[in-house]
């Protein structure tokens, strides 16, 4: 008979370690599911950053936003030599004419609509207020 019990103890036992690590593996499944969501999502995010890095420092936009700010094309470089001369010309910068907006239709060829709204000159009055 206490062999017996030894024997079904240790298979229990051995059950109950199996059942414990089963789920501490299931477990570990799950929270690496999850981090591997999380890490295409990352990614997914990161490749969208890169993709605005690259269309804001494209030649092209960078040229764009520096008209934009007032900014014009400088010249041709002077540099400074380590004994401190100068080589080359200092010559200031020239703004490069604008491009004209094109001229607005004239009043002739203004599309017909209804005139704007006037605003009433006199403040409403609502009671209780």
């Amino acid at each position: 008979m206490p062999f017996v019990l030894l024997v079904v103890a240790l298979l229990g036992g051995g059950l109950i370690s199996l059942l414990l690590l089963n789920s501490a593996l299931n477990e570990g499944s799950f929270q690496l599911s999850k981090l591997k969501k999380e890490t295409t999502a990352l990614t997914d995010e990161e490749q969208a950053l890169q993709r605005d890095v690259d269309a804001y420092s494209a030649p092209d936009a960078l040229q764009r936003r520096a008209q934009e700010l007032g900014l014009v094309p400088g010249g041709s470089p002077v540099f400074i030599g380590p004994d401190g001369k100068v080589a080359g010309t200092a010559v200031p910068a020239e703004a490069s004419p604008s491009p004209t907006p094109p001229a607005a239709p004239p009043a002739s060829q203004a599309p017909a609509g209804p005139p704007p709204a006037q605003p009433s000159q006199q403040p409403s009055q609502t009671p209780g207020r």
